[in-house]
C-alpha cells in the first residue's frame, strides 16, 4: 500500500495570510511529510480576490494547487491569470458554454478542476461553489458527477475536493453524495474552522470547513472595530483585513490517503 499526505489550507485573509503561510508552511510540509498542499486564495488580495503576485507567492511558499470561489471575480485583471495558469482554479459550476447554450454566450474564465502529476502519483483537484445562501449558479452535485465520470479512468486515485459554501447542510449533503469517489472533500468559505473532521462509512476524509489563514484576534479575518459598525449601524463599512502585527495563524487540515484505492486513512486538524 502507497500513502500519500495531502495538506488543505484555509481561506488566506489578506498580507498577513500570505506573511503567514510563507513563514509557516515549508516547515510544515517538511515536518508532517507533505506530499500535496492545496490553499484556497481568494481573500488574498486584502480580503477580496487575488493578484498574480499573489498567486506567485503561494506557489512559491510550496503550494500545487490554488482554489477559490465566489470572490475570485474581484480583481479582473487578475481574470488573465485564471485562463493561462493551470495550478489557479475557480468553481467548476460557474456557468459555462456547452451543447444547450448559445455559443454566443461566452464561458467564465479559467478551470474548475485540474490534473496534477507529482512523484508518480496523479492527483485531480476538483472546485465547487455552493448555492444555498449564495448565487444560484450550477448544481455542484451534478458538476461533480460530470467531471468524474468523464474523468475518472484519468484520475487515478487521489480526488480532492473544495467545496466553497456557506451552508454546513449543503457541505454536508455533498460529501454524503461523493462519498466513496473523492479521497477528501473539504469546505471552504466561512473562515471558521469546525470540529467535525471524520472519515464518511465509504471512505472519504470530511471536514465542514478549513478555517481560514490570517490574523487570530479578528472577524474572520477583518478589523473588529468596522464589523461591529456595521451591525450596530446597519451601514456597510468598507470592509477592510485586520492590522497586520497582530498573531497570525495557519488552519487547515492533512489527511493520509492510500494512493492505491483513494481512500481515506486519516484526517487531522492543523
Amino acid at each position: 500500500m502507497k500513502t500519500v499526505r495531502a495538506a488543505m489550507i484555509g481561506d488566506i485573509v489578506g498580507s498577513p495570510g500570505l506573511e503567514i503561510l510563507e513563514a509557516k508552511l515549508p516547515l510544515l510540509i517538511k515536518e508532517r511529510n507533505i506530499d500535496f498542499v492545496i490553499v484556497n486564495g481568494e481573500n488574498a488580495a486584502e480580503g477580496f480576490g487575488m493578484t498574480e503576485n499573489d498567486f506567485r507567492r503561494i506557489i512559491a511558499a510550496g503550494v500545487d494547487a490554488v482554489t477559490s470561489g465566489n470572490h475570485i471575480w474581484e480583481k479582473r485583471e487578475f481574470w488573465q491569470v485564471l485562463e493561462n495558469e493551470k495550478k489557479m482554479l475557480r468553481p467548476a459550476n460557474y456557468p459555462a458554454v456547452s451543447a444547450t447554450v448559445s455559443a454566443a454566450v461566452p464561458a467564465v474564465p479559467g478551470a474548475g478542476y485540474a490534473f496534477i502529476e507529482k512523484n508518480g502519483v496523479s492527483w485531480l483537484v476538483i472546485n465547487l461553489q455552493g448555492r444555498e445562501l449564495m448565487n444560484l449558479i450550477d448544481c455542484p452535485f451534478q458538476c461533480f458527477d460530470l467531471i468524474f465520470n468523464t474523468k475518472k479512468e484519468d484520475a487515478q486515485s487521489v480526488i480532492l475536493v473544495d467545496f466553497h459554501a456557506e451552508s454546513s447542510r449543503e457541505k454536508e449533503a455533498l460529501a454524503y453524495y461523493i462519498d466513496g469517489r473523492a479521497s477528501v472533500i473539504a469546505g471552504t468559505h466561512t473562515h471558521v474552522q469546525t470540529a467535525d473532521e471524520r472519515i464518511l462509512p465509504k471512505g472519504s476524509a470530511y471536514i465542514t470547513d478549513l478555517g481560514m489563514t490570517g490574523i487570530t484576534d479578528s472577524v474572520i479575518g477583518m478589523d473588529i472595530s468596522i464589523c461591529q459598525d456595521r451591525f450596530n449601524k446597519q451601514v456597510q463599512y468598507q470592509m477592510k483585513i485586520a492590522a497586520s502585527g497582530n498573531p497570525a495563524q495557519i488552519s487547515g487540515i492533512i489527511a493520509e490517503i492510500d494512493a492505491d484505492t483513494g481512500k481515506a486513512l486519516s484526517i487531522q486538524r492543523i
